[in-house]
């Protein structure tokens, strides 16, 4: 089969609906160009679900990855395969990694989490119930981020005072318009705060994960445990894992419910639960539109004829699978009384989010309190009008502005 034209994604993430269509359209697997880096972009959810839990497909770009060491030095996302924890990790080096974070984030440890999420977020209400009647409050600024921001941070540890400056940075990871350059030097920025946070902790340890995490690493002496890179990289994926993906869940669960007041009613009237609700938001508007980047360990033939050959690059492009036709029908509407809501938002197989429990009790808990505050909340400004964020990989609105009590003239 002759090579397809490779088709440019957008670093601004101007129109991803039509650019998900269009991936389809080209079939299972197509050539893409991410920033300068040439992937195969797999939309087909089959043929994904397959590569994420084969073998033959690994994370670890420094060993699978001939590109690598010419591609690093200029590339923009460049931390997004040179970090060294669980994200990039393949086979054993995988298991070892994932062994010292999954206990603490299992369902079993995060649902007592309820009580301290409903505190945070009654706080949050609160302050947006002083407001105006019909003053426009943006509810990404003032909900989303501010409860996600406190609940990884105490978990982590990360110091109340530290968090507006991890947040800035953490946002830069995610902006695929930024240049080469700009990226360098917010990373050097980012390290620079983990590795403080590290210093800060080995002399008052606390009770929260980086601290664990830093006793693991000190008790090993052979370096067994976690490496000094890895420990610092694992704590950078922590947190901004930890945040920016569960802001973008509330940000376009709370704007479809705000756009169509139907979908709410089903809530409302028992048609549907909260968790739904998560669920289809989910499936319809993954907080990762693409995620880079995984290699091929030999030649990997496709469904259509073409292959991947050993070495190259792939993109799980988890938003256009999510909407693809043989996983849904009528994939492009949200309905949350569908049966079936199967989706990848999380990933699949060995590398499934290890934060899926907590991001779906702080979205549901922050979606059921704040309609519960606000019933009668109506979006500003028209859906269509709201911006994307200036990214390929992540899915959210720049802001949501909501009036909370509109008034009538």
């Amino acid at each position: 089969m002759p090579e397809q034209q490779v088709l440019v994604l957008d670093p601004t993430g101007s129109g991803p609906d039509a650019e998900h269509q269009a991936l389809r359209e080209r079939g299972p697997a197509t050539l893409v160009d991410v920033l300068g880096v040439r992937a195969w972009s797999v939309s087909d959810p089959a043929l994904l679900k397959q590569l994420l839990t084969s073998k033959d497909v690994s994370k670890d770009a420094r060993a699978h990855w001939p590109a690598f060491a010419e591609t690093v030095p200029t590339w923009p996302l460049a931390l997004w395969v040179a970090v060294e924890n669980m994200f990039t990790a393949y086979g054993a080096d995988h298991s070892r990694l994932r062994r010292m974070v999954a206990p603490a984030l299992s369902a079993r440890r995060i649902a007592p989490l309820l009580a301290d999420i409903e505190t945070l977020v009654t706080g949050l209400l609160d302050d947006l119930g002083v407001l105006p009647a019909d003053e426009s409050v943006d509810l990404r600024e003032h909900l989303a981020y501010p409860l996600t921001i406190a609940v990884i941070g105490q978990l982590m540890g990360v110091p109340a005072d530290q968090r507006a400056e991890f947040r800035a940075l953490v946002d830069n990871v995610f902006a695929t318009h930024l240049s080469a350059e700009e990226q360098a030097a917010n990373t050097a920025a980012l390290y620079g705060l983990l590795d403080a946070l590290i210093a800060t902790k080995r002399i008052a340890p606390g009770e929260d994960l980086t601290s664990l995490l830093i006793a693991t690493r000190d008790e090993e002496g052979d370096g067994s445990a976690l490496s000094d890179a890895e420990l610092r990289d694992t704590l950078l994926l922590m947190i901004s894992a930890g945040y920016e993906t569960t802001v973008n869940v509330i940000d376009h669960a709370a704007t479809a419910l705000l756009s169509d007041p139907q979908q709410l009613a089903h809530v409302r009237n028992g048609r549907c639960t909260w968790h739904d609700i998560v669920e289809e938001t989910l499936r319809h508007e993954p907080a990762v539109k693409h995620l880079p980047l995984r290699y091929a360990l030999t030649d990997i033939p496709l469904p259509d004829g073409q292959t991947i050959r050993s070495g190259g690059a792939i993109l799980a492009s988890y938003a256009a699978a999510n909407r693809h036709p043989d996983l849904h029908q009528d994939a492009d509407q949200f309905d949350a009384t569908r049966r079936s809501k199967e989706h990848l938002a999380f990933g699949h197989g060995v590398h499934f989010c290890l934060g899926a429990p907590l991001a779906r009790l702080e979205v549901a808990t922050a979606l059921r309190m704040f309609f519960e505050r606000f019933p009668d909340a109506q979006l500003a400004i028209a859906c269509q009008k709201l911006q994307r964020l200036p990214s390929l990989i992540s899915n959210g609105h720049t802001s949501v502005p909501v009036r909370l009590r509109p008034t009538t003239s």
